[in-house]
């Protein structure tokens, strides 16, 4: 550093060099012959002279080494001093062109201390030329009351002393050269302004308590306390040590020091219990590395960043005359908080914060904003609300790769083997929403670039998710922040305490839990657990299960649309059509359901003995299947019935029923599905099968009923024909109502009152 090497010269060559050398020429004119006797001395001296000169050369070279001229010359009777008045020294330089300017208003050397001491003001000026102006500013150094020791040369002051050189100025009150050690001491109130080398260079200002300057080792010491400024960097810190490489500062270390770099539009702040800053050719900061509690705080207009860690590396380049951040790096329990600021017109986003044993962040183009965040370590990723409307996140997970955009707002990011915790939001938890988590292997977020809130999440291998009895898994998952719904893709499943779903795709709406299943859909509901409220057409103690290619789900599984080659079972009873839609309201008088397209329903009842029916006893026989075709079907609860339209075909053991539509009425609520009566309109047929005969019947309108295997047959013309198996020709019955008891084949016929009913008979020839 040019401005404390000149200082160094100033204690050796001026001081030391040109007052003891005074002293020294004085001591040798004395000792010769004394000049032409001047006027009596005082009784207290010994010599005295006027206007005094002396000129020093080398013996060998015959080169003048020193002119030194003062005003008066005294020594005192007892020779223990000797005082100059006024005294002027050159010190010429060994090339003979240039010298140094030494002046002095008295000096005074006491032999008995082997000390020079001159209480006035001292004024060297360096490396003057001896033709001509110097070429440069030279070096002007100020101060009073100095001493040095004739036998150690050290130099010492306690006064203020200033100086002036070509890169700059300072000052200090008190300052200390030994030549012994190189060692140059500035007490106290240190200030120097010093403008270094370099095209790009700026000016730089030092303060400190104490200064020193080491010459043999380059550096420069400022203790306990220094401060550098530079434009707009300043740090300080205690025990500071400054490297200096062909006068230029090329480091600086110290211990509890921070620092700050501001600009009109970014502001930096860093701080360590030791800090280390390398510099380049224009004193510009290179690196900054920070150990032990380190901190980095990066502020723009519109967010702030701040890096803590047991170590924070800062790497910087050169752009121009300032120095621009790069690149950080931080590790032992590293934490990155961005935290967006408030403004008009702007919105706040979340809060992030980062942490790791190890990660990098790399600087965008200028150094205001982050371009990348990188861990290497396992990390978390956790998301503060500014906003009531805004989710606490959390994020654990290794190799996280964060992108941010314009304004360090988050614009992407990715982690491997990722849990994932979200709290609801405040108004949610009014409505006891419980918190929700997720786990995959791989995770891909991308966020809103005009506001930094999640927009999408994408997470990839072994995917899970629980929302308090809500569970999901699939092989991969998308969520949509903004309508805040979950994609399961491929092998998709979720279940919670009333059932399971299973299809290729699965989209859930988080806020409602509504959900939509597509492909190869699977689904299974457990039945209430109460039997005695259950009564849906479809009842009984096994779960009801469906498949379908697409099912729609609304209002917690009370609304379910199913659509696309519908299977519903329960048991052994069983529901298919193109679609159903099944409506489970909480009020049991308003729940349907509803199939539509190819409708085919096989329900299964245990026999039961007609004769004993009131005691409910069951036969032993096998149970009785009631399947019905239809084109549409609604079943409604509150009344247990159900409708089919569209062309109707209800088929029991022995007996079959077409019509345009059916009404199926079950059975009390709180049995199984068990067919009660059927009433059949429009075009009604009726096949039944005995033991030794068959009949067939037409009409408009058809009663079935189970209890007593009854079947009564209304109708303008009602048409019944018998086929007797040993018989060659049926046997035909016409009237208005036919009844027919499946039981004991009796068949009854009735016409219009004025006509009877009209039958006839084939029987066997010798019957």
């Amino acid at each position: 550093m040019r401005g404390m090497r000149w200082l160094l010269l100033v204690a050796i060559a001026a001081i030391l060099g040109g007052v003891v050398y005074q002293y020294r020429a004085q001591k040798r004119l004395l000792a010769r012959d004394t000049p032409v006797t001047p006027a009596l001395l005082s009784a207290d001296l010994s010599a005295s002279s006027q206007h005094w000169q002396y000129r020093d050369k080398d013996l060998k070279t015959g080169r003048i080494k020193s002119d030194i001229d003062a005003e008066s010359m005294q020594q005192v009777k007892d020779a223990s001093r000797v005082d100059l008045k006024n005294v002027t020294m050159k010190i010429y330089g060994k090339d003979g062109k240039t010298y140094d300017l030494v002046k002095s208003a008295a000096a005074t050397f006491t032999t008995a201390g082997k000390s020079l001491y001159s209480q006035g003001d001292v004024e060297i000026t360096l490396n003057l030329s001896i033709e001509g102006p110097p070429a440069t500013q030279p070096t002007v150094v100020k101060t009073s009351g100095l001493t040095c020791d004739s036998t150690t040369g050290r130099v010492d002051t306690d006064q203020p002393s200033s100086f002036v050189f070509q890169k700059g100025d300072g000052k200090a009150s008190g300052a200390t050269y030994d030549p012994a050690s190189h060692e140059l001491l500035m007490k106290r109130d240190v200030e120097v302004h010093w403008n270094p080398p370099g095209t790009n260079a700026k000016p730089m200002k030092i303060e400190a308590s104490t200064l020193a300057y080491h010459e043999t080792t380059s550096e420069i010491w400022l203790k306990p306390w220094g401060r550098m400024t530079r434009e707009n960097m300043i740090v300080e810190g205690n025990e500071v040590v400054v490297k200096l490489q062909n006068e230029v500062i090329r480091a600086i270390t110290a211990v509890r020091a921070h620092g700050s770099d501001d600009y009109p539009n970014r502001k930096l702040r860093y701080a360590a219990e030791e800090l280390a800053m390398d510099f380049d050719d224009d004193g510009l900061a290179r690196k900054i590395v920070g150990n032990h509690n380190a901190s980095l705080v990066s502020t723009t207009d519109a967010s702030e960043t701040t890096v803590t860690a047991g170590r924070v590396d800062l790497d910087f380049q050169p752009d121009g005359r300032e120095s621009v951040l790069t690149q950080v790096a931080a590790a032992g329990d590293a934490v990155v908080t961005a935290k967006p600021l408030a403004a008009p017109g702007r919105q706040l986003s979340e809060t992030h914060v980062l942490r790791s044993q190890a990660l990098e962040m790399k600087m965008r183009p200028g150094g205001r904003e982050m371009e990348s965040v990188v861990t290497k370590a396992p990390g978390t990723l956790e998301f503060l609300p500014n906003l009531p409307a805004q989710r606490h996140r959390l994020l654990d997970g290794q190799d996280f790769v964060i992108a941010y955009g314009p304004e360090n707002r988050l614009d992407n990011f990715r982690a491997a083997n990722v849990k994932t915790h979200t709290d609801p939001t405040v108004e949610e938890r009014k409505r006891n929403r419980p918190a929700s988590t997720t786990t995959s292997r791989e995770l891909e977020a991308r966020f809103d670039p005009k506001t930094s809130r999640l927009g999408s999440m994408r997470q990839s291998g072994d995917f899970a998710y629980e929302e308090g009895d809500r569970k999901a898994r699939a092989a991969t998952a998308t969520m949509d922040a903004d309508q805040n719904l979950i994609l399961l893709d491929s092998a998709a499943r979720m279940w919670d305490a009333t059932g399971s779903t299973a299809a290729d795709h699965i989209r859930l709406d988080q806020r409602t839990g509504d959900f939509l299943a597509e492909g190869n859909v699977t689904s299974s509901r457990l039945p209430d657990k109460d039997q005695k409220k259950n009564s849906e057409m479809l009842s009984g103690e096994d779960p009801l299960q469906a498949t379908a290619r697409k099912m729609d789900s609304r209002n917690r599984n009370r609304q379910i649309h199913y659509e696309g080659a519908v299977q519903m079972w329960q048991g052994a009873n069983r529901i298919q059509a193109d679609v159903v839609d099944l409506d489970r309201n909480p009020d049991p008088l308003k729940r349907t359901l509803v199939a539509d397209g190819h409708v085919v329903t096989k329900l299964w009842e245990g026999a039961q003995d007609g004769k004993n029916r009131n005691e409910n006893k069951k036969k032993a026989a096998a149970p009785t299947l009631t399947e019905v075709h239809a084109a549409h079907m609604v079943y409604t609860e509150a009344t247990r019935l159900t409708h089919y339209t569209g062309g109707v075909q209800l088929s029991r053991p022995a007996l079959q029923v077409k019509g345009q539509e059916l009404r199926a009425f079950l059975t009390e609520s709180g049995a199984d599905s068990r067919l009660e009566k059927a009433l059949a309109d429009g075009a009604v047929e009726i096949f039944s099968t005995g033991k030794d005969r068959t009949r067939s019947g037409t009409g408009e309108h058809a009663e079935y009923y189970t209890a007593d295997q009854k079947v009564i047959l209304r109708g303008a013309r009602v048409r019944m024909v018998e086929k007797v198996f040993t018989s060659p020709k049926p046997n035909t019955t016409e009237g208005r109502e036919a009844i027919y008891f499946a039981n004991d084949d009796r068949l009854l016929m009735t016409g219009e009152p004025e006509k009877p009913g009209n039958s006839r008979i084939n029987r066997k020839k010798g019957k």
